[in-house]
């Protein structure tokens, strides 16, 4: 298991890098999370993980691309600049959610 200190509080990651407890998650969490990814998050990056985060607490599972496209408004193409090479399993890396099923 990784550890990754925010602020007081130590959170557990698995080892792909996603929080073992989706509930720790922070939006402190998410820019530390997303600066190991070397993305710098804009209000674009958080209407999309905010998307994300509702989902999963509403559904229980992450959101596939295109749920995530379709439901944050934003199109697949952009998703793949903002959160490139592989961006459903980085949106939920970010947003502190289980990796969504499906990807590798």
């Amino acid at each position: 298991m990784i550890t990754l200190k925010v602020n007081d509080r130590v959170l557990t990651l698995d080892e792909e890098g996603f929080l073992v407890n989706p509930a720790d998650w922070s939006e402190e969490a998410a820019h530390l999370l997303a600066k190991s990814e070397g993305i710098e998050l804009t209000e674009r990056h958080w209407k999309v993980i905010r998307f994300a985060r509702e989902y999963y607490e509403t559904n229980g599972a992450s959101p596939t691309l295109r749920q995530i496209s379709k439901g944050a408004g934003v199109p697949t193409k952009e998703l793949f600049s903002l959160f490139p090479k592989g961006p459903a399993k980085k949106v939920a890396r970010i947003a502190g959610i289980p990796k969504p099923a499906g990807c590798v």
